[in-house]
């Protein structure tokens, strides 16, 4: 399998699947998601909950060989979290092979509208995921990563 292949099903399996709350608390007070297949495993570990910073890393027979940093967060108290990011689990079931990093570029269902805009590949990237309710932005995250070497 493919690593992007990997991000795509270890992303569906996790956030997507679960949402806030379906994670494992850390004793350092971090929440964390965790998906194997094979030889792979993927864990995305995250600090907080209307603003966070984590990070997700994939291993391959137990070496670190890609990661993606994150952070970001509501910016809008006039609408609800929990609508915020049960609209964000729905765009994060719909990332692409050519781009597994979030959801896909566009989205869009009722008055809600996601965009994900990123650059580059799996092996070196960065982007911004946006969430809109009404045409007003209520959420935003920007995420770097790529291959460890």
């Amino acid at each position: 399998m493919e690593l992007s292949e990997f991000l795509i099903k270890a992303k569906i399996n996790t956030y997507a699947a679960s949402g806030e709350g379906g994670e494992k608390i850390l004793e350092d007070g971090s929440k964390e998601l965790v998906y194997e297949n094979g030889i792979r495993k993927y864990r995305d570990k995250y600090f907080g909950f209307k603003s966070f910073i984590g990070e997700e890393i994939v291993w391959e027979n137990g070496k670190a060989i890609w990661g993606m940093n994150y952070c970001g967060g509501i910016i809008s108290e006039e609408v609800d979290v929990k609508q915020i990011y049960q609209f964000l689990q729905k765009a994060m079931k719909l990332v692409k092979i050519e781009r597994p990093f979030r959801g896909p570029e566009n989205f869009q269902e009722g008055e809600w509208d996601y965009t994900d805009k990123s650059d580059c590949s799996v092996n070196e990237f960065s982007g911004t995921e946006s969430i809109y309710f009404q045409k007003k932005k209520v959420y935003e995250l920007k995420y770097i990563g790529g291959i460890v070497k």
